[in-house]
């Protein structure tokens, strides 16, 4: 069916207590595209780049049928910067230097061929871009999932509120769910936050898994235990995607096909953190993708019903 992502394409300069990364790509599509190109095509993508972005990645991102005719580039100027170093146990992490460039007066035009596409991705964006892309949507896509962070909820909640009435996921991590909400139970802030007119919710718990809330029902996806993790940057922008990818490709939409795209979301920013950027998601098939949701079944598969040993 198609995917619609709005969101960053950056260049990131990471440092872990296991090496250092000067310049890897990072951005919100750039693994949002990546996840999402395992389980549907075309993935369009709207951002804006300059000149020093690597040809290279976009070349990658051709491959995979990720259409970038709403990338905008300009060539003269600098692309979105970030830098950052994370803490030995690598659940925190410093932002070191954030250059916005090109992205300081980004204005997101659609092309006409993305217009009617049926699921959205709206990325970390100031609210007021994300609701200007919705508006430029023909009709009201199917699906519509929108990202946002702590920084927008200080200095624009009331957008951002007005945001989640025109939306059906929000995907966010516990701290941001805790914050909008003002509850420090994840569950009453869930409540909360579906109070506030978003029908489905998902919070990201890094090493501890996800939860899917709608209504009264509720979903568990515990995460992978990795032997080591080199760069968990960009997960969560992987998860997304992988989830949004999977949707996509589903036949319907309900609460029990987005536990099986939290499943494949989970596994494939599981592989994010193998290494530094995209580079992981480069190099695996969608066969990779699949054995590694099963063994995300398997951590949780028992059976209550097998009768005790005498």
């Amino acid at each position: 069916m198609g995917l619609l992502s709005v969101g960053t394409l950056a260049l990131d300069s990471v440092e872990t207590p296991y090496a250092k990364r000067d310049r890897a790509i990072g951005g919100t599509n750039s693994f949002i595209a990546l996840a999402a190109s395992f389980f549907t095509k075309p993935v369009q993508l709207v951002s804006v780049i300059g000149g020093d972005f690597p040809e290279s990645f976009l070349a990658e991102l051709r491959e995979r049928e990720v259409d970038l005719e709403g990338v905008q580039v300009r060539e003269d100027e600098k692309s979105f910067f970030w830098a950052g170093k994370y803490h030995d146990d690598m659940n925190g992490r410093d932002t070191l230097d954030t250059q916005l460039n090109v992205l300081a007066d980004f204005d997101p035009v659609l092309p006409e061929g993305y217009k009617d596409t049926e699921f959205l991705m709206l990325g970390n964006l100031t609210p007021s871009v994300q609701m200007k892309v919705l508006e430029q949507m023909n009709d009201r896509p199917k699906l519509v999932a929108l990202d946002t962070m702590n920084f927008w909820m200080d200095i624009m909640m009331d957008d951002l509120k007005a945001l989640l009435t025109k939306v059906d996921i929000l995907i966010v991590n516990d701290e941001e769910a805790r914050q909008l909400a003002g509850e420090r139970s994840l569950v009453k802030a869930a409540q909360a936050i579906v109070a506030m007119g978003v029908p489905y919710l998902i919070i990201k718990k890094g090493e501890h898994g996800a939860l899917l809330f709608y209504g009264e029902q509720m979903f568990f996806a515990p995460a992978l235990p990795l032997a080591e993790v080199f760069d968990p940057t960009g997960a969560g922008d992987t998860f997304a995607g992988g989830f949004m990818g999977y949707m996509a490709s589903a036949p319907v939409i309900n609460f029990e096909t987005m536990k099986r795209a939290v499943i494949f979301g989970s596994a494939l920013a599981s592989f994010t953190c193998e290494d530094f950027g995209p580079d992981r998601l480069l190099e695996i098939t969608r066969a990779d993708v699949d054995m590694r949701a099963g063994q995300f079944l398997e951590l949780v598969r028992f059976d209550l019903k097998q009768s005790l040993p005498e």
